[in-house]
């Protein structure tokens, strides 16, 4: 009768990887999969870059002071953390990661190219990385000018980061070429599809 009445021990949640350079439309896709029935979370990734007007604290990114961040790298308090551009840094907290897998959700992660790298090698078979390519870099360029939110010098910035970025693409489990943002969709939801079932 105890026995029974003893709660199965929960099924840990999977983490979703996904990289990419900036522009190639990681996080366009990560936003759509989050809406589908693919029990997941995104997981917020803290910066001690400046908030975007039309960003959210504890939603889109945690805005931390440049000391802040530098105390949870001293505590080690991150999966991962890059300096992505000088004196810009993400990280990803290992608390909440642990926190959301715990619960049976899956992680779905948007982050940058050796951040993903680095949790697929912590996590190893429960992660999945995904790389998204843009078409061409001429594209890439295209895109980024078109945000219209970021200066000419910055856009070179990304696009000379992106043609570094993209010869890592081999390094992760499935590159998904971004060339049709519905047909990227339609792929990313499928592979998700797949190793979630393992």
């Amino acid at each position: 009768m105890v026995a029974n009445s003893k709660l199965k021990a929960q099924k840990k949640g999977k983490l979703i990887i996904f990289s990419a350079p900036s522009g190639a439309g990681k996080t366009t896709i990560v936003k759509h999969l989050v809406q589908q029935d693919l029990n997941l979370r995104f997981s917020i990734s803290a910066t001690n870059r400046k908030k975007r007007h039309t960003e959210v604290h504890g939603k889109d990114y945690y805005f931390i002071s440049d000391k802040e961040f530098q105390q949870k790298e001293d505590d080690k308090e991150f999966l991962e953390w890059e300096e992505v551009y000088k004196g810009t840094c993400y990280g990803t907290l290992k608390s909440e990661v642990e926190r959301i897998i715990n619960l049976g959700i899956n992680v779905i992660f948007d982050v940058d190219v050796v951040g993903g790298l680095n949790i697929k090698k912590i996590y190893g078979n429960d992660a999945l990385s995904v790389f998204v390519q843009p078409p061409s870099v001429e594209e890439l360029r295209n895109r980024l000018q078109a945000r219209s939110t970021e200066t000419d010098k910055k856009i070179q910035m990304r696009v000379a980061k992106a043609e570094h970025e993209l010869s890592f693409a081999n390094q992760f489990d499935v590159v998904i070429v971004n060339d049709n943002l519905e047909k990227a969709f339609f792929e990313a939801k499928n592979i998700l599809h797949e190793f979630l079932k393992k």
